[in-house]
């Protein structure tokens, strides 16, 4: 039986999830793939099509609730359904062609592995037939997806279809979140099959995450955290993906500790609260970094001590502490620090049931001990290693950009997007961040390229939000084919070029690491980016006086119905610190040029 327009839209994706009550209907896999969609509640799809998808657009021409968005290249398609994800908590879908298609789209795939975003990549194949026998646009999909995915499928029965998008969405979404591809062979979009319903339930034996976490191990976590005098709390992306930003507030209430986010934990805790110490890590305060190395309890939540954290892992271990660490995933356990505590369960529930014993117990860590933890802190503090100079008139120095893109929007619900390099750098260190899930950024990965569609991916999702993409000359290039899409698709973001004309930190290590040889790293044959916005029909504006900054903010808050291209002609020269060079302790900072 054939199915018409009206059977795909509105009325239909209501029911979707329902088994039929006037007896099965025989669907397409694209038309089932549709439904699954539609009973998942998902809004939005970024693809390209291409012949092995074909059947499956042509499913979508015949629907009304699901938007598709057509990007200029698939790497922009999973990255805007990433950034949609991340801002969004809901699972992003992304949809691309066999062959180029899939490993165009490999780069955004591995990006939201690496930071655990819940993500369904639909990813066209040859027929099931012609699979391995080099057919035209055929690559081995899940061989070369395997190391990046939490999962992927080959669907070789259309009959297979709704079970295996109700368990892609199921293992994107549950446990330590993660991308899963399901690869779809041409003629399985196109062959028939019963439909009677969307599963309302998965059965999978080899895949249960724990969520409750070890009574007994929060016990001792407890007895270590009300002892302590000098208590730690270290977060990252876990905090934010399990939802779990209000626990951590109230646990730090409780205990009076100071608190710190990773790169990717920007937003947990209030970036403008005095108990906030900054980033930690290669780019982090000296009042993080020397807190790390000094407490005698540390509390890890959602984070996994990676290289960019704890710097030299022999160093860390210098200094003895009791470290209890809670995560989701009992692989990211001692997996690169030895802990005390291992705790594995949902950080929401485990925070929530840490935050219950003590309020019970009506015990607190010892007074005394936490004021002399806290003049040590302060005189770190004291030292305002984020200085720079502000007193400059002669060149826009990066820094005052995102200190005046902060106080124009304090107050205002606002998304940052970055590139990666200096400008993400300067970004985390400059902008304080209230609110999760306002940093949108590549942090396992650092991908060049992710800023423009993630921001678009975002305004989708958020259009009376204000979404900025700071980004740099060298990044942004990447991807700057988007511009395109935001036009047509009416996404009006305002993009922040950091513009120094180098890939500027390549250039930061050359000039520390590599005694000046600026190998490769000067761009010396950059667009007029204030026309090339233009000729995508935008807004684009060039900045070049220190003092021209804020009027230049200003008036592109004002366009808001038009994506504007800020053009900062940055310092140079300007290095971010303090850095911790690669193989150094996390207290060995550089703070400056003095330290060279």
């Amino acid at each position: 039986m054939e199915i018409n327009k009206a059977e795909l839209t509105s009325a239909a994706a209501a029911t979707a999830a329902q088994p039929s009550r006037a007896g099965t209907q025989e669907l397409r896999g694209a038309e089932i793939l549709v439904k699954s969609l539609q009973a998942e509640g998902v809004k939005y799809v970024w693809g390209y099509p291409g012949g092995a998808v074909l059947h499956i657009y042509d499913a979508f021409y015949r629907q009304d609730t699901i938007q598709h968005v057509l990007v200029r290249h698939e790497q922009a398609a999973v990255h805007a359904a990433d950034g949609y994800a991340r801002a969004t908590g809901d699972v992003g879908v992304a949809l691309v062609t066999s062959g180029p298609g899939v490993t165009n789209a490999v780069t955004g795939i591995a990006t939201a592995y690496m930071d655990s975003i819940p993500m369904v990549i639909v990813t066209g194949q040859v027929p099931v037939a012609a699979i391995g026998l080099d057919a035209f646009q055929e690559c081995d999909t899940v061989g070369i997806t395997r190391p990046i995915v939490k999962h992927n499928f080959l669907v070789k029965d259309v009959r297979q279809l709704a079970e295996v998008m109700r368990k892609a969405f199921h293992i994107a979404r549950s446990g330590r979140p993660g991308p899963v591809v399901v690869d779809i062979p041409k003629d399985v979009s196109f062959n028939k099959t019963a439909w009677t319903g969307y599963p309302d339930r998965v059965e999978m034996r080899s895949y249960n995450p724990v969520r409750k976490g070890h009574g007994g191990q929060i016990r001792k976590a407890l007895q270590l955290l009300l002892a302590a005098r000098r208590p730690y709390i270290y977060t990252g992306g876990g905090v934010i993906l399990g939802h779990a930003e209000a626990e951590l507030r109230q646990l730090v209430d409780l205990l009076g500790a100071p608190c710190t986010n990773t790169l990717m934990g920007l937003g947990a805790f209030p970036g403008s609260d005095p108990r906030f110490l900054g980033m930690l890590g290669m780019h982090g305060t000296i009042e993080a970094n020397n807190a790390m190395q000094n407490c005698d309890v540390l509390l890890a939540v959602g984070a996994r001590f990676d290289d960019r954290v704890i710097g030299n892992p022999k160093h860390f271990a210098q200094n003895e502490r009791k470290i209890i660490h809670i995560d989701i995933d009992p692989s990211s356990i001692s997996k690169r620090v030895k802990v005390d505590i291992p705790i594995v369960g949902d950080v929401k529930e485990v925070l929530g049931e840490l935050i219950a014993m003590i309020r019970e117990s009506g015990a607190r860590p010892d007074a005394g001990a936490m004021a002399a933890w806290w003049k040590s802190i302060d005189d770190w503090r004291s030292r305002d290693c984020l200085r720079y100079d502000r007193a400059n008139a002669n060149v826009i120095k990066p820094q005052a950009v995102i200190e005046t893109l902060y106080k124009l929007t304090r107050g205002v619900d606002t998304y940052i997007t970055s590139d990666v390099g200096q400008h993400q750098m300067w970004a985390a260190q400059y902008f304080k961040f209230d609110e999760p899930r306002r940093w949108i950024n590549s942090g396992g990965l650092g991908t060049m390229g992710v800023g423009i569609p993630y921001a678009m991916g975002i305004k989708l999702a958020k259009p009376q939000s204000e979404v900025y993409c700071v980004t740099g000359e060298g990044s942004v290039q990447m991807c700057i084919q988007e511009l395109s899409t935001c036009l047509q698709y009416k996404t009006p973001i305002k993009v922040i070029s950091l513009n120094n004309r180098y890939l500027g930190m390549v250039r930061q290590w050359q000039q520390i690491d590599y005694e000046g040889r600026y190998s490769h790293s000067y761009m010396d044959a950059l667009p007029d980016f204030v026309k090339l916005a233009e000729a995508y029909g935008h807004v684009g504006m060039l900045i070049e006086r220190p003092q021209d900054v804020e009027p230049a903010l200003r008036e592109a808050r004002k366009l808001k119905d038009r994506t504007v291209f800020m053009d900062f002609r940055t310092d140079p020269t300007e290095n971010v610190y303090p850095m911790v060079q690669a193989g150094k302790g996390i207290t060995e900072m550089l703070l400056g040029a003095e330290d060279l």
